[in-house]
């Protein structure tokens, strides 16, 4: 499949995030670079058929917002790796089952049922 658009999150640490992310939230690591320091400027994660990107920088701005299936279960393997609830568990009029979590760098996460 040919994408388009990629969400990319900033991370002070792309290494640190790139554990945190796939103990929280089940990505898996496509394609990580390295710089000549062995520092990870670049990373590219899947998530089912999606990809997310990392950048090496400041946290912040936009959230990034990712269906899956059973929001239940990945809340709660989200919190156990750490990520900070900021929404619990909601039944959206729209449909959608969601939850919001910060990730330990400031980023912010929104999980759901929802696919546009």
């Amino acid at each position: 499949m040919e994408r388009t658009v990629y969400a990319l999150v900033r991370y002070p640490d792309c290494s640190a995030a790139i554990d945190f992310l796939t103990a929280a939230f089940g990505f898996r690591p496509h394609e990580v670079s390295k710089d000549g320091q062995g520092q990870v400027n670049h990373a590219e994660l899947l998530v089912e058929n999606d990809m997310i990107m990392l950048g090496r920088g400041k946290p912040g701005g936009p959230g990034v917002y990712i269906a899956v299936a059973d929001p239940d279960a990945h809340l709660a393997r989200a919190e156990a790796a750490g990520a900070e609830i900021t929404m619990g568990l909601v039944d959206q009029p729209y449909g959608s089952r969601e939850y919001a979590c910060k990730d330990p760098f400031g980023n912010l996460w929104y999980f759901g049922t929802y696919r546009p």
